[in-house]
């Protein structure tokens, strides 16, 4: 009978678990100002993207080919970075869904970047780089919600509206 141990991977599920609270986190400020792309959609981003990652690291064994090696299941060197590359054309397609354009106006850029960046924070998680995690989650935020605030009250008079702004 297998151990509780082989039949799960504590690393794996630790990965996972701070892709969920990263992107809880930048999905909370969107949530919390209304945007359509909130809680849900964020965290599914990144949950997605670190699965991604780690199928990607950990899901495809290399076999060289050698005199023990059945040739039919000899693959070469793996590029795992190819993966990377597919979410990112993935999160790009997604991004663009959430871009609307109503005559000069354009909405939803702010929600397609929390998107992108959600999507790399979870391939971070994925390849175990909390640091760079954790860095990107706090910056993001930060990012949110400073930067709105500077907008509000050093630019109010910007070309931009307000209220189309807060439809991003």
């Amino acid at each position: 009978m297998h151990g509780f141990n082989e039949l799960i991977n504590i690393d794996f599920f630790i990965r996972i678990g701070a892709a969920l609270i990263f992107s809880f986190c930048i999905g909370l400020e969107r949530e919390l100002t209304n945007k359509y792309a909130g809680l849900r959609t964020h965290i599914l981003v990144a949950l997605g993207a670190c699965i991604f990652t780690l199928v990607s690291i950990y899901g495809f064994p290399t076999f060289a080919l050698g005199d023990n090696v059945d040739p039919v299941q000899a693959t070469g060197v793996r590029d795992t970075a190819r993966v990377a590359a597919q979410v990112v054309t993935g999160i790009g397609f997604i991004g663009a869904g959430t871009v609307l354009r109503n005559g000069p106006i354009v909405l939803g850029l702010t929600t397609a970047a929390t998107l992108w960046i959600a999507a790399s924070i979870g391939m971070a998680c994925g390849a175990g780089m909390f640091d760079i995690a954790f860095a990107g989650s706090i910056l993001t935020i930060l990012t949110l919600v400073i930067v709105r605030m500077f907008e509000r009250k050093v630019l109010p008079r910007s070309t931009k509206k307000i209220s189309n702004e807060d439809s991003e």
